[in-house]
């Protein structure tokens, strides 16, 4: 049975199979989690993305890049590329497929632990409160429909607003689990 967790602290710090990276496009790892991530692990990170870019491109919407984690606990950075919210989009897809994208990629390297960030809600701008909903509801979509893969999902928040609104998220899911969803 997997099982989802909140936790209020340090990504880098985790011991997990996998962190998740709220990243740019082109893996430049300067600001946010990204830039605790890099220096965390050493810059054996930003040298693996930098190659990860040169071979495929720029990282899209949907798309997820693996690198080692260097000197952090974990064994794998997962690097995904939120959106940046924008009223005129469909935010709520585009995260849902960043999220589901580093679940699929920790599920394609054995990881059976992994930890993510409330993904574009630093500075990509996306509301926190939306942005964790969104979050936990897609990690417990993804588990449900993949029993056994991945035994344990952290999310974390590196401060207490965003761990609250990650709990609040995570009971939220918990409460409508196996429920069908109602008109009001």
């Amino acid at each position: 049975m997997s099982a989802i967790e909140v936790l209020q602290g340090d990504i880098t710090r985790l011991e997990v199979d996998a962190v998740v990276n709220a990243a740019n496009e082109h893996l430049e790892h300067g600001g946010g989690v990204a830039a605790a991530i890099s220096r965390a692990g050493g810059p054996t990170i930003q040298a693996e993305s930098d190659e990860w870019v040169r071979r495929h491109g720029p990282l899209r919407p949907g798309q997820a890049a693996v690198t080692g984690a260097g000197a952090m606990p974990a064994r794998w950075v997962i690097h995904v590329v939120g959106p940046r919210y924008r009223p005129d989009q469909d935010n709520e897809t585009l995260l849902g497929r960043a999220v589901v994208a580093a679940l699929e990629a920790a599920a394609e390297h054995g990881a059976r632990s992994i930890a993510l960030p409330a993904i574009s809600a630093g500075i990509f701008g996306y509301p926190r409160t939306e942005a964790t909903r969104v979050i936990a509801r897609t990690v417990a979509d993804w588990l449900s429909r993949n029993p056994g893969v991945v035994d344990r999902v952290v999310l974390v928040g590196y401060d207490q607003a965003t761990a609250d609104d990650f709990r609040a998220a995570v009971a939220e899911v918990e409460g409508t689990a196996g429920h069908p969803p109602t008109d009001g």
